[in-house]
């Protein structure tokens, strides 16, 4: 995962030889506008996804485990497959 810093040093260091004076300001001005963009994305921070993702995994696993409960009572509830003695 390329961070912030890394892409604009990498945008920094494919200016031209002509320009790499203003590299320092060129990356900062990368930087600048690679946030700016960046933050007008609907984007979650990595804690906030992992955090999401561990809740999302216990409740698939809650999930798991109601349904073979619901399957157990089911199958207790269900008529047994001998007919009943008339008599």
């Amino acid at each position: 995962m390329i961070k912030i810093d890394e892409l604009a040093r990498r945008l920094g260091e494919s200016v031209p030889p002509a320009l790499r004076e203003a590299q320092h300001d060129l990356e900062e001005n990368f930087r600048a506008v690679l946030r700016a963009n960046l933050a007008k994305l609907d984007l979650v921070s990595r804690d906030d996804f992992d955090v999401q993702t561990k809740v999302l995994e216990r409740t698939r696993a809650q999930l798991e485990a109601l349904e073979r409960r619901l399957a157990e009572l089911e199958a207790r509830a269900a008529p047994s497959a001998d007919p009943p003695a008339h008599g």
